[in-house]
């Protein structure tokens, strides 16, 4: 269901859709180019809203860009904690609801 292979169709997508696509990957370039905030670090910022989303695609995707923007591994795998910290963080502040 998750493969890669999938991604050559957004070219279709493209084409049934050609305004709305066109704008999209417009925004995504501009907010993922370097600008006050590098690259690097939007990279960074990609892969934790990957994780947290849990998309196969973009995971591959933003990994490889942040690969090429020069992120490390041991920077990746922080980035990783700083998501899991947060999501669970989200669990326990949530459970507040629970409580009279």
């Amino acid at each position: 269901m998750y493969s890669m292979d999938n991604t050559k169709k957004l070219g279709k997508l493209s084409k049934l859709a050609p305004e709305a696509a066109k704008a999209f990957w417009a925004f995504d370039q501009a907010a993922l180019a370097e600008g006050a905030i590098p690259k690097k670090y939007k990279e960074l910022m990609a892969l934790c809203v990957a994780l947290t989303t849990q998309c196969p695609y973009c995971i591959e995707i933003h990994k490889q860009a942040a690969l090429k923007a020069g992120v490390s591994e041991e920077e990746m795998v922080e980035a990783v904690l700083v998501t899991a910290a947060l999501r669970a963080g989200a669990a326990v502040t949530h459970g507040s609801h629970l409580l009279a």
